[in-house]
């Protein structure tokens, strides 16, 4: 036997040899292969089983109060569909309505950047020159050209896929409806065609379950305060543009460390523009400073007090491979996935484990 084949030997009888670990690869493999092959046919369906996921909770807890079960599903279902039909028909249009708003400005805020850009070599002769300048001015204007030819080409599509939308505005609730209400239907239904020994299966799926249920229901409630508060700040301080970005800043969440980052841009802009250097603009930016602070130290631990921390490089490794394969979904779930990673490689029985396990069942001789 070569080494190399004794070092393959040796590593399958110490993490790949216990039936257990074939039954999860088995299951992991499979959804894996499912998500990328049926995901955006299976897109309605996944949609509808995230909602019931994140109003599971809201009637779990109506039924630990005394309520039916089916009495609280449609009660939550009733109230879903009531911030559903308001988002529909009350917030979408009014942001609609402000970003055309804010694409009629650009013109004039493109002139005042340009005008800015002009007096940068005579202010700051050392550092830059009016050929940066004009080569700086030029990119700008490429990209903003760019920019309004993919919004024209994107137009079209978006108008064969009004249908597309249409049918899952309607699919998606019902789907979401019946999965709250025949839960545990489902569940037997999928336990009974998984093996009876799922000893691995069953530890990973319980941790992972109170992980990520502690996750995306915090992640949800985190993108409402955020955003209401930054609606809040923006509006009271006369910012132009407040819903959308409220909105911008409120899913900027969804993104750890990158997204605040990617959303203070268009926040310093839009005050920058309606302000300029004055004071008005200096105390949006502190207020905006406080919200993040706040977000970051007092309502992230208050909210995600039960997910195991990642270190950050996971994190943003994670966002990074999900969104290229998933888009949104793939960066809204990043963190859960990697959950999932960690808690599989740290259930992940070796030898040495199982021997000790085995010796501890048994008991003293």
């Amino acid at each position: 036997m070569s080494k190399s084949t004794h070092i393959l030997r040796e590593w399958y009888d110490r993490y790949a040899s216990d039936p257990q670990v074939v039954i999860l690869a088995v299951l992991l493999v499979t959804g894996f292969v499912i998500m990328l092959t049926l995901g955006k046919m299976l897109a309605p369906v996944l949609a509808g089983v995230v909602i019931a996921y994140l109003l599971d909770g809201l009637v779990e807890k109506c039924y630990k109060l005394g309520a039916p079960r089916m009495s609280a599903v449609v009660l939550v279902f009733v109230l879903f569909m009531t911030v559903f039909v308001f988002t529909l028909l009350w917030l979408l249009p009014q942001l609609s309505y402000q970003l055309t708003q804010l694409v009629q400005e650009l013109p004039r805020m493109v002139v005042k950047g340009h005008e800015l850009l002009l007096t940068l070599p005579e202010k700051y002769p050392h550092l830059f020159t009016e050929a940066q300048v004009g080569d700086i001015i030029t990119a700008i204007r490429e990209d903003i050209t760019a920019w309004g030819q993919r919004v024209l080409s994107l137009s079209l599509p978006a108008v064969f896929g009004m249908m597309s939308i249409m049918v899952y505005l309607i699919l998606v609730p019902v789907l979401a409806f019946f999965f709250l209400k025949d839960k545990h239907r489902i569940i037997d239904w999928f336990s009974k065609s998984l093996p009876t020994q799922r000893r691995l299966v069953d530890e990973v799926a319980l941790d992972v379950n109170r992980q990520v249920a502690n996750y995306v229901r915090g992640k949800v409630w985190e993108i409402f305060i955020v955003g209401a508060a930054s609606f809040a700040t923006f509006t009271l301080m006369g910012l132009n543009y407040a819903l959308l970005l409220a909105t911008i800043v409120g899913l900027s969440v969804i993104i750890p460390y990158i997204g605040a980052a990617v959303a203070t841009l268009p926040v310093a802009l839009i005050a920058w523009f309606q302000w300029g250097w004055s004071a008005d603009f200096g105390w949006l930016i502190f207020a905006y400073g406080v919200l993040q602070a706040l977000d970051g130290y007092l309502l992230v631990p208050l909210l995600f007090s039960e997910v195991v921390n990642l270190h950050p490089v996971a994190i943003i490794i994670a966002i990074l491979v999900f969104g290229g394969l998933w888009g949104f979904w793939g960066i809204f779930f990043a963190i859960p996935l990697a959950t999932l990673v960690n808690a599989v490689l740290h259930a992940w029985p070796d030898k040495d484990s199982r021997q000790d396990e085995v010796a501890t069942e048994s008991g003293p001789v």
